[in-house]
């Protein structure tokens, strides 16, 4: 089976008090569904450390530069996905599963501006409880839980 190997950030940003988290929106993988909202993430290039991925993925996604990653909070998360390619609708073929294993880091910016790449339609800052309903998959719900949970108890950030 492929594997692959991702690295990314939760990113959050504070104003008057409110945490509000950065959430992208990646455009349907197959025609007729509807993209999904998650973080900013990509391919360890070779040589690359994880958290160099992490801040190279996000410049590229989001255009944010000023990354201040927290030490402290370092989550796996793993996945089974496939793509579809050739033809359109029902004659769509599917390729084999792949193994997929992202590292999130947890990261703090100033940066309210955001410029997203062409790989994404969209974007959003939200204060937890909004960027948790608004996330697509359970266990990125739970990574963001538990960043949000991990900020809480440390006062200081």
């Amino acid at each position: 089976m492929p594997r692959e190997k991702s690295a990314g950030a939760i990113i959050f940003r504070t104003e008057n008090g409110i945490k509000y988290y950065l959430l992208l929106h990646y455009a349907p993988s197959e025609p007729g569904k509807r993209g999904q909202w998650g973080f900013a993430k990509g391919h360890v290039e070779e040589g690359e450390t994880e958290e160099e991925t992490a801040r190279r993925e996000v410049a590229e996604e989001t255009g944010i530069k000023d990354l201040k990653i927290i030490s402290g909070f370092k989550e796996l998360e793993k996945y089974f996905f496939r793509k579809s390619y050739g033809l359109e609708g029902a004659a769509r073929k599917k390729a084999p599963w792949v193994f997929k294993m992202v590292i999130f880091f947890l990261a703090e910016t100033k940066n309210k501006e955001i410029k997203i790449s062409s790989e994404h339609t969209g974007f959003l800052w939200l204060p937890i409880d909004e960027a948790l309903k608004k996330t697509t998959f359970k266990n990125s719900k739970k990574l963001l839980k538990d960043a949000n949970d991990f900020i809480v108890s440390r006062k200081s950030i």
